[in-house]
């Protein structure tokens, strides 16, 4: 009898244990709130240089005058050689990578919006993000909001600086959090994205906000460091572009 109420005992010392919250500083939730990903922009500017690599492993630089969509996401690229000014069409399915750069329109419009959100003001990086860098697409075959049948799209990758465990593309059709503005003052939170497609190992998936917590072992369940160090019972979805940032430095490390 003795024996049975001492494990159970450690049983539930245990799961207390596991369930405790790690508690941050003000400083570690400011820093884990900082957004590293790159902005997504859906329109490519006609005016500049394009590049893009098909699968034959052939380089073709032109203008991207015209691109077809489908749930926003690219899946055909007409582009205007810079050479001979001759028009050539591409499906998704032939295209390996493609870089090119954000319309001018686009960017302002992003620098204005970020510029409006208080809660951006320390953590969006305006001058990293929207200058004339180009934008890296890739192919990848998804499911649409892990709906629909899989089908190759140009997907844009927004932290290619760190992305060679988890790649994080960026979802056209994405929502933001609201936020509360009061006599036309900055908006005070909100602007927060709420999904993204997200690769890691062979595997493609829509990640949206509501499914964080379900997808948490999956995305990191693999560095116990990191799991120790962020619970998924400890952070927010505000800090993905953290986590995955950190815990890419320490699957390294």
């Amino acid at each position: 009898m003795k024996l049975k109420t001492f494990t159970l005992a450690l049983l539930l010392a245990a799961t207390s244990a596991f369930a405790q919250k790690v508690k941050y500083s003000k400083e570690e939730i400011k820093k884990m709130e900082q957004y590293l990903f790159n902005e997504g922009f859906n329109i490519p500017s006609p005016r500049k240089t394009s590049t893009v690599i098909l699968k034959d492993g052939s380089t073709h630089k032109g203008f991207c005058n015209k691109i077809d969509t489908k749930k926003g996401q690219i899946f055909e690229v007409s582009l205007k050689d810079s050479i001979t000014k001759k028009p050539e069409l591409y499906n998704a399915d032939q295209i390996a990578e493609m870089y090119v750069y954000p319309g001018n329109a686009e960017k302002i419009a992003k620098v204005a919006r970020y510029m409006g959100n208080i809660r951006n003001y320390g953590t969006k990086k305006l001058t990293k993000r929207t200058n004339n860098d180009r934008i890296y697409f890739v192919n990848q075959t998804v499911s649409l909001k892990n709906k629909k049948d899989d089908k190759e799209f140009l997907m844009q990758v927004i932290n290619p600086e760190f992305d060679d465990i988890i790649s994080v593309y960026h979802d056209p059709r994405a929502k933001e959090t609201g936020g509360i503005s009061v006599g036309g003052s900055p908006q005070l939170g909100g602007g927060v994205i709420k999904s993204y497609y997200v690769k890691k190992g062979d595997k493609v998936m829509w990640l949206h906000k509501d499914d964080f917590e379900d997808q948490y072992d999956f995305l990191f369940g693999d560095n116990a460091e990191f799991m120790k160090k962020y619970p998924k019972n400890s952070v927010e979805w505000d800090y993905f572009s953290f986590l995955v940032h950190e815990y890419t430095e320490m699957s390294h490390g």
